[in-house]
């Protein structure tokens, strides 16, 4: 089946939503449960990450079939006339609610380079998860630039440490953050999104937090960078 294509967001903070995007993603998730197990993320990511080389050849051939075919999508919304790939890798989200650290409790960027994406594939994902979009309050900050970073990361500091140590993952709109758009997981959904973008992954509490990839929440997450 065609893949469907949908756009959302505005023309200066673009989110693509491609839907049926590979149509095999059952194989896909095969590939992935073979490379397992996962290390811990070397980042803030509350789970597992499996980076993705190019001696995984499976993996890699999917990686590579998922910069192609996506290449369509991310000329049209984003005006790249070329991109590279940064990195690529199989993830899970893995951590309680009450594992978390400050910092995991918020909506969060990658980046501040405007020109960097993420492309997240959502592969066996448990119902009522997704990915959220966010506004700083105090400061009305959507997304992340060289000019307001300072702004951002300070404020953010100071709010992270007021959260409650129970609070969780972030679910909707709090005092510090104002929700402004959500996505929903489905199987074989791809999201295009800037990674200077404020987000955060929708994490039902009744999840089940495993590294598991036959059980878990898994998503196959790419970093490029367009020109």
């Amino acid at each position: 089946m065609k893949p469907q294509l949908r756009r959302i967001g505005t023309e200066q903070n673009p989110l693509v939503i491609i839907d049926e995007f590979s149509g095999r993603a059952g194989e896909i998730v095969e590939i992935a449960e073979q490379l397992a197990p996962y290390p811990p993320a070397s980042n803030y990511y509350p789970g597992l990450r499996r980076i993705i080389t190019p001696v995984d050849r499976s993996a890699d051939d999917y990686v590579e079939e998922t910069c192609e075919r996506a290449g369509q999508f991310i000329a049209g919304a984003f005006d790249f006339d070329s991109f590279a790939l940064l990195e690529a890798s199989f993830s899970i989200v893995a951590k309680r609610p009450a594992e978390l650290s400050p910092a995991q409790r918020a909506p969060h960027f990658d980046t501040a380079d405007p020109k960097h994406l993420a492309l997240l594939h959502y592969l066996r994902v448990p119902p009522g998860s997704g990915t959220a979009f966010y506004c700083q309050r105090s400061t009305g900050i959507e997304r992340v630039t060289e000019e307001n970073l300072d702004r951002f990361v300070t404020t953010a500091r100071r709010e992270a440490m007021l959260l409650s140590p129970d609070s969780g993952y972030i679910s909707g709109s709090d005092e510090f953050f104002e929700q402004v758009a959500a996505v929903q997981a489905v199987p074989d959904r791809l999201i295009i999104y800037q990674g200077s973008l404020l987000h955060s992954g929708i994490i039902p509490a009744d999840m089940e937090f495993t590294g598991d990839p036959r059980c878990g929440r898994l998503t196959a997450n790419l970093f490029i960078r367009g020109d």
